[in-house]
């Protein structure tokens, strides 16, 4: 049977402003159960360096139902650190059959 693992999830939460009035933020993990990590495809790997100037690491799959911000963030999982990047993809939740109806791609950082 097909499960997915739980990651981290740095979340952008504001926390006050600068002196200019420029939001500032920090970034507060929050677990998210039942994310599939994949491999990506040489496909993948090729078309991301090009269109996006990416190494791509992993593809995860987001489950139904999440509601988090997975647009440019930071994920932790196998003790290493990866950042979103390219949006998320997400397919009508009714008609996909598994758990998961979003994706998205994850670069290694720092």
């Amino acid at each position: 049977m097909i499960h997915g693992i739980t990651v981290l999830l740095y979340e952008k939460r504001q926390t006050g402003t600068d002196a200019l009035h420029a939001p500032v933020y920090e970034e507060v993990p929050v677990e998210v159960p039942g994310v599939l990590v994949g491999e990506p495809t040489a496909e993948d790997i090729v078309n991301d360096l090009q269109l996006y100037g990416k190494h791509i690491a992993y593809t995860l799959g987001i489950p139904k139902g999440d509601t988090h911000n997975w647009d440019n963030v930071t994920v932790e999982f196998f003790d290493q650190k990866f950042r979103t990047y390219g949006g998320v993809t997400q397919g009508i939740e009714d008609l996909i059959p598994l758990a998961w109806n979003k994706k998205v791609k994850v670069e290694r950082y720092g």
